[in-house]
Formats: C-alpha cells, structure tokens, sequence
C-alpha cells in the first residue's frame, strides 16, 4: 500500500505535463499567453465545438456564462441538488434564482419531467449535469428547452469522455463547462473551460472573463465588469499535457473499473452502476456504491470510518444543495426532493484513478464488505 493510504483520488501526471510546464515557467508571460490558446484550441477541436474559453474553474465558467447570457437578478435557472462539483452556486454569485428540481432515480441526473413542473415566465436556462460522468438525457432536455426557449447549459464539471447517442458529452448544450480539478480524470489543480459554437456568446465570455491588455485604452473599457477568471500559463501547460494523453488515462481508469466490477460481484446487495440506454460510454468521475435502503445515515458514516481507520479514503458522494445553509435560508429543506436523498443518503465513493492495481482495488472491496457486515446487511438500491 502507498505511504499516504489509498487516496479518493490522483492525478496521473507524466514527463509529457513537466516539460510542458517547464517551457511555461520559463516564458516571459504567465498569463493570457500561447499555452492558453493551444489548450483552448484543442479541447474545443476535441469535442467538435467552434470555440473555447479556459477559465480559473467550473464554477468560475458558470459564472461567466451566466453573465455573458444576460441571467441575473429577476431570472430564473433550474438545476438539480445532486452533483460533486457544486456549479450552481454561480446561478446564486450571478444574483439569479436557483429553482431545484428532482434527479432521475436511476442516472442521478436532472429529470426532465420534474425540471417542466418548475418553468415559469421568468426561467431563462436549465442546467443540466452529466452526474458522475454518465450523461443526461439530452434529447428531452433539449427538447424542454426549445418548447419554453431556454438556454440549455451542458454541466460537465464531472464528466469527459462519456458518449451520449455517439456524441461525446460537451457537445450537448448551447455551451458547456467543465471542470479541471481533483477528481477529474484530466486535473491540472483547478481550471475550467466554456465551449460553445455561439461566436459572439465566445467573444463576451473572453470580455468577461479577465481585462485584457488590449482593453487598456478601449473606448468601451469599463462597459462591462469582467472577472479575474483567466487560466494561467502554467495551468494551460498542465492540462495540455494531460488532453495530450487522456484516452491512455481514460483507458487505466476504465481497468480500475473493471476490477471493481469483479469484486463487487461478491458484494451481496450490490449491483453494477446503471448505464441508461443511449449511453454508449460512461468515464466515471469516482466509482460510487449504492447502498441498499436498509443502511442508514449512521452507518454509512460509521463504514467510511472503518475504512480510514484501514487507511482507505472513502466519501459520501456529494451533500445536496438543498441540505446546505445558505439554500435553507433560501427555503429548501430536507425530504423536499426524495429521489436525491434516496441516493445522495447512502452513496459511497471509492478510491478511482489510474494508480489502483488490482489487488488494491481487492483490499478497498473487501475493507467495505468487512465494515458493512458490522453494521448491517443491505439490500440493492436498484
């Protein structure tokens, strides 16, 4: 077992992000310089889209969406409050209204039939997350938000690589954001990106993402505050590097998959992660179990205990935003979406990246089995 235990996450970095950082640090420019472009350039060209703006995080290039879509004070954004990255606090930053609506039971991500309940005269945007890295369902959400004319914002702060009806996830939205910190499978520490095809939305979101020195003597300087959002030099290099070599850090991630798929097979209550139809690939951001419903709150927390005390990092996937302070002054409270806290109560992620070998994987399982038995059988969730 490594020194440190066996860590929720790590980045799988290799000689190709060093020298790439190197070359970074040793220019003149830090900031807003050619690392910046190139990585902009080939993640948009990834994913098939006209353009890409690399910012400081998802949060950061939710943030400057919104912004740069006009959603503020007096609009209306739906969302779900189920998600790791917690990206829907820019609709809060951007002074809109979050209106929460329910999850899919099964894939953890935005229902489109709970999310029509909650469209009003003032909603301008849906935001849809791909949950974990499986993604939404894309063709009802775009559907919902060309009936009432909605901006379709592409959460994929937790997801890269997932394909949707042959389309990588990204592509979905009228612009996406995604999320280059731990535990991404690409990590550069923290970073963002915005893509759209929208030119002029991609030259408002690069006004207000960060003063330009171009802007300095502009006539229309100051027409609108920008942020100090802009992904360094240094950053850029990172996250170049790892772009170069995702579909070889996707794939060992995928092998990590695998075995715990194996062992969990021995795992009474148990069931492999659900893949929708349509899904063809799914990148796990983190691998989660489901516990079954006869485990309680308690006793979740008492296995990720257990676990540590193994030298084993365990989580409980995320805390819904409805359960948080901030949301509960705003009026949500607990039991008000059950579909989330039948998840969101009993989920339970497991270390996941590229560094796991087998028998690791062997022992975190059999760890878990171990504390589970001491605090009570559980039936299947799904």
């Amino acid at each position: 077992m490594p020194d440190d235990g066996l860590l929720l996450s790590d980045p799988d970095i290799s000689g190709v992000e060093l020298a790439l950082v190197q070359t970074a640090l040793q220019a003149p420019r830090l900031t807003a310089g050619p690392m910046v472009q190139a990585f902009e350039q080939r993640w948009a060209a990834r994913l098939g889209r006209a353009h890409g703006v690399a910012v400081s995080s998802g949060t950061a290039g939710m943030l400057v969406l919104l912004r740069a879509l006009g959603i503020g004070p007096g609009d209306e954004v739906i969302a779900t409050p189920y998600s790791w990255h917690q990206v829907q606090h820019a609709v809060t930053l951007a002074g809109a209204t979050l209106k929460l609506a329910d999850i899919n039971y099964w894939t953890g991500c935005l229902d489109p039939a709970h999310a029509q309940f909650h469209v009003t005269p003032r909603t301008r945007a849906l935001i849809g997350g791909n949950v974990n890295g499986h993604p939404a369902d894309w063709d009802a959400l775009r559907a919902l938000a060309d009936e009432h004319h909605l901006t379709l914002i592409e959460d994929s702060t937790e997801a890269i690589g997932s394909v949707y009806r042959g389309r990588e996830v990204g592509r979905f939205g009228d612009a996406a954001v995604f999320d280059f910190s731990q535990p991404s499978a690409l990590c550069c520490g923290e970073g963002g990106i915005v893509v759209t095809d929208d030119a002029t939305l991609a030259t408002e979101l690069r006004y207000l993402r960060a003063r330009s020195i171009g802007d300095r003597r502009s006539v229309s300087v100051g027409s609108r505050v920008p942020m100090q959002a802009m992904m360094s030099e240094p950053t850029a290099a990172l996250a170049a590097g790892q772009l170069a070599r995702i579909d070889e850090i996707l794939a060992r991630r995928r092998q990590v998959e695998q075995w715990y798929l194996a062992q969990m097979q021995t795992f009474e209550g148990i069931k492999p992660p659900y893949v929708a139809d349509g899904v063809e690939q799914v990148n796990w951001m983190l691998y989660t179990v489901h516990l079954g419903k006869r485990f309680t709150q308690s006793a979740c927390a008492q296995i990720i205990e257990d676990m540590a005390e193994e030298r084993v990092e365990a989580v409980l996937y995320c805390q819904p935003l409805h359960q948080q302070f901030h949301y509960q002054k705003m009026g949500y409270q607990r039991q008000q979406f059950p579909l989330t806290e039948r998840i969101s109560d009993r989920a339970i992620s497991l270390p996941f990246h590229g560094h796991l070998t087998a028998d690791h994987v062997r022992f975190i399982v059999q760890v878990m089995k171990d504390s589970s038995l001491n605090v009570g059988a559980g039936a299947a969730i799904y």
